[in-house]
């Protein structure tokens, strides 16, 4: 009866009538293999959990996958946006991908707080071809292995010995920015970061650059945002999230012809090492002109000179040294110099704040142009100020994310194993209720009697917690000594305001256009 069905409809051969019953079929089959992938995803156990928790509006079967098909741009806008529409735990989710958003320090707290929760994945894994598995991208064992052997690098006492070296840089830079006195505009980012590269490359590492600015640029600095640009294109495109479907795309090349830049950068910084070292009969172990033992040891040198010594022990291999000298030269330099453009900027569009902390240097310096020392840093309180403000603002990483294997309990919600715990950071700062008028430049805040009742995660720059940045206080003192002695020098005026940035997602803070500011000799200026 079927098949006199079909002829009569269709007036075709027997053989067409039986095509189109396959096809019929196979087309069933196929809403049945879609129906069941919807209802697993949707119905099994994360699913139904994930699903309790507030969040844009979803596509059958695939959830928000195609809410994430945006410019980096919109990424960093829509996910304050999804927040203030959802509140302050909401979630994304597709298929398998789970992720959810954590915006009160409570609730942060229970994730970075806890060693259970370290782990990481996404968008941290599209690191892996550059920086593998060093302390930023490592979990588990190997990550405490890693962590505990370079904490003494960063020990107070360490950085007490590179001191000197903050200091020949800055003057360096305060030289360059004398340069671009009578200009009307300077582009920060650019003078900045090859300071601070300066910086890590010399106390880290124990070698220099020796390159002009352009010659970093095209070894270091371009590399470096070509990967940041491969990153976010894998992070938007959840099909790229395959490692196997990426390496079909151009940006695969992009990205491979980027990372053989810069491990050859990275190569001639450890090879210079060794063979100082080795010229020189140094060893870290050997070094006697240390003012303390650090846990135990005599201090050392630099980090690199850490993890050659760590070599010879059976401790780390070449590659784990080439994991770390990538992660600590790229953290080390990017995140400050980032910090370092956003506060001038900042100051430069606050003439009251700026004279302030002219008028707190002038307390220590008087009207002298003497040298900087160690101790002027412990002075410099609202400078200190300041630069926690800054950083409110416009923290350097601006988004951190964990990957939970376990189930947890966030407020009235679980949250499934297998989830990605997001946090915002440059939304987490603005929170009206912790910081009010969060869009004001208010240093005050961060005065000893501001900070005791405020919850230790709703400011969190460093991240915090087991994970915590492990060269924060490196930061500072740089942060510190480079601001310090530009404003001793120079008057900032305005070109970039705050208002025109326009942020975009990245690994750091990043906007669209230039940083600009007018740099002018204090003296002159006043």
């Amino acid at each position: 009866m079927l098949l006199l069905v079909f002829n009569q409809y269709f007036h075709g051969s027997r053989d067409n009538i039986i095509l189109t019953m396959f096809l019929l079929l196979y087309f069933l089959l196929f809403c049945s293999l879609v129906l069941g992938l919807h209802l697993y995803f949707r119905y099994n156990y994360g699913g139904r959990l994930i699903n309790k928790i507030k969040g844009p509006k979803t596509m059958f079967l695939f959830g928000n996958i195609f809410d994430i098909f945006i410019t980096p741009v919109q990424m960093f806008y829509y996910q304050i946006e999804w927040r203030k529409s959802f509140g302050s735990l909401w979630k994304l989710y597709g298929l398998s991908f789970r992720a959810v958003y954590l915006y009160k320090p409570e609730e942060i707290e229970v994730i970075l707080s806890s060693t259970r929760y370290i782990g990481k994945s996404h968008p941290y894994t599209f690191l892996y071809p550059w920086l593998h598995e060093g302390l930023l991208t490592s979990a588990g064992e190997k990550w405490q292995h890693r962590r505990k052997m370079l904490t003494p690098a960063f020990h107070f006492l360490i950085l007490k010995r590179f001191f000197a070296t903050f200091c020949d840089h800055t003057q360096k830079l305060m030289d360059t920015i004398q340069n671009e006195v009578n200009k009307d505009e300077s582009d920060l980012l650019p003078l900045i970061s090859k300071a601070t590269l300066g910086v890590i490359c010399e106390t880290a590492m124990g070698t220099t650059t020796r390159d002009d600015g352009d010659s970093l640029a095209n070894k270091y600095f371009k590399p470096i945002h070509t990967l940041s640009l491969t990153m976010l294109h894998r992070v938007t495109r959840i099909w790229f999230y395959s490692d196997a479907m990426f390496q079909f795309s151009k940006f695969a090349k992009i990205q491979k012809d980027a990372l053989n830049t810069l491990e050859k950068f990275t190569t001639q910084i450890i090879q210079e090492r060794r063979e100082y070292r080795k010229n020189n009969n140094i060893s870290t172990e050997s070094t006697d002109d240390v003012e303390d033992n650090v846990y135990g040891k005599k201090a050392k040198l630099a980090m690199l000179d850490l993890l050659l010594d760590e070599e010879k022990k059976g401790n780390i291999d070449e590659m784990g040294i080439k994991e770390e000298v990538d992660t600590f030269m790229f953290e080390g330099h990017d995140t400050t110099a980032t910090a370092i453009c956003f506060m001038i900027m900042r100051l430069a569009n606050e003439p009251d704040i700026q004279d302030k902390i002219a008028e707190e240097m002038k307390s220590i310096f008087g009207d002298s142009q003497r040298q900087l020392t160690i101790e002027d840093l412990s002075k410099m309180k609202y400078l200190e100020c300041c630069i926690k403000e800054s950083l409110r603002v416009y923290p350097s990483v601006p988004f951190i994310s964990r990957f939970i294997t376990e189930d947890v309990k966030i407020g009235e919600h679980t949250v499934p194993y297998n989830t990605m715990c997001n946090f915002n950071v440059f939304d987490i700062h603005r929170n009206p209720e912790i910081f009010p008028d969060p869009e004001k430049f208010i240093p005050e805040r961060f005065l000893p009697e501001n900070c005791i009742s405020r919850h230790p995660y709703a400011y969190i720059p460093f991240s915090a917690g087991p994970r915590n940045c492990i060269g924060q206080k490196f930061a500072l003192m740089e942060l510190k000594t480079i601001m310090s002695s530009l404003l001793r020098r120079f008057k900032l005026e305005p070109v970039t305001k705050p208002e025109d940035l326009i942020f975009t997602s990245d690994v750091v803070l990043r906007t669209t256009h230039p940083i600009y500011v007018r740099f002018r000799n204090r003296i002159s200026a006043s």
